[in-house]
């Protein structure tokens, strides 16, 4: 089929609740997308962040070409090997602990919200989350999300959630009471605008959960499987969540989602109280444990920070000469550039020479490349973005 040809299945069959390039995807290798007419896309934002080892990784292909011709899915009545080998990695490579494996990030953090009520006393069942988060569009991640917009057409939400600003402790320590079962934080707020949390935060929350019987759940859905240089967000910030949850670049491009809770909290979780009918299935997981695999084989943490540090340091010389940019922010390959102004139009004309890029909040680009990426890829996408922002400023001094 040509180009016009899937764009007319798409009008006409696909129910349109993305904004859409009218770009067909033919191919992923490596750093690099390839459309239907023949052009290339250098993809500095590979799948939402789901591509943390770059399209196709040959390790993953292999892993699951091989499982393909085993085993597919099997029910979870019965154990699988891959299952099984795919926790002990999340487990060691975290803080120890148990796993649960599901689909997706939203349903990780159902899964993780869930937990907390069950790990905690009936008389807790308030979760504080924050401002400008982002945990997914189920009812209860939606619920969690402390952005207006992503509730607009769905009040009222699942009582119990309590939203404060982002890295405020005394917020924090106001909001906080008894029937408190839950804080759920990211690391570093990735839709929200790629904002870190302080020590101090992720160190008060620590505090205030332990004293207070509560569950500290992080959302490392981006921050996850080493893309800021360390396995995990919290491993930058010295303290341990009681439950991480997963997803995203977990799988290498196949959909699976996990939590990882110490093993007191995750007892809670009893045959009867959740459940995820794909969750741990056997390709799916033997297609994560080669993203570990190709993760330490390919020293692909150093990567991520070493490339994360170049990229930085370019972006804020850049900042130094564009009075656009506000600020260059973020960690290892988890990076965003904020706008003094809406910057979207920056992403169609960057995706028009060949770049792909992220725009979140109106005026953060996001620049969150695969940990594959090498000097080079940096160097070319970061080339191009300084051609489309001279381009984009130019066209928006000629709209005023």
């Amino acid at each position: 089929m040509d180009t016009q040809e899937v764009l007319e299945l798409f009008d006409k069959y696909v129910i349109a609740n993305y904004g859409r390039v009218r770009k067909v995807i033919v191919k992923g290798e490596g750093n690099w997308l390839y459309d239907s007419e023949g052009n290339k896309i250098l993809d500095m934002f590979p799948g939402w962040a789901v591509s943390g080892i770059g399209h196709c990784h040959p390790k993953v292909t292999s892993a699951i070409k091989s499982q393909a011709e085993q085993l597919l899915h099997i029910d979870n009545t019965f154990y699988t090997e891959q299952q099984g080998r795919l926790a002990e990695l999340i487990s060691k490579k975290s803080f120890g602990g148990k796993c649960f494996f599901c689909n997706s990030g939203a349903e990780a953090n159902e899964a993780a919200l869930k937990l907390a009520r069950l790990a905690t006393s009936k008389d807790k069942y308030k979760v504080i989350t924050t401002l400008n988060s982002f945990h997914g569009r189920t009812f209860a991640a939606v619920s969690a999300t402390g952005q207006p917009k992503h509730h607009k057409g769905f009040l009222p939400l699942l009582p119990g959630f309590k939203y404060v600003p982002f890295n405020d402790i005394q917020a924090l320590e106001e909001t906080f009471d008894d029937e408190t079962a839950a804080i759920l934080v990211e690391p570093i707020q990735g839709e929200g605008g790629i904002n870190p949390a302080t020590e101090e935060y992720m160190l008060k929350i620590r505090e205030l959960c332990t004293a207070h019987g509560a569950v500290m759940i992080l959302d490392e859905v981006q921050t996850g499987m080493g893309r800021t240089g360390q396995w995990f967000g919290y491993q930058h910030y010295g303290i341990e969540p009681d439950v991480i949850t997963l997803a995203k670049a977990l799988g290498g491009g196949v959909a699976i989602g996990a939590i990882a809770a110490r093993s007191e909290v995750a007892a809670s979780l009893v045959p009867g109280t959740h459940a995820s009918t794909f969750g741990g299935n056997s390709l799916a997981c033997a297609a994560s444990i080669a993203v570990f695999e190709a993760i330490e084989e390919e020293g692909l943490l150093e990567n991520a920070k070493k490339m994360g540090e170049y990229a930085a340091e370019k972006l804020e010389d850049m900042a130094e000469r564009y009075s656009v940019i506000q600020a260059v922010r973020g960690k290892g390959l988890m990076i965003g550039i904020q706008f003094s102004a809406q910057c979207s139009e920056l992403v169609n004309i960057c995706l028009e020479k060949g770049l792909r890029i992220n725009c979140t909040q109106g005026n953060v680009i996001r620049f969150m490349p695969s940990m594959t990426a090498s000097k080079e890829n940096i160097h070319e996408a970061l080339k191009i973005f300084e051609q489309g922002l001279g381009e984009f400023i130019k066209d928006s001094e000629d709209a005023d």
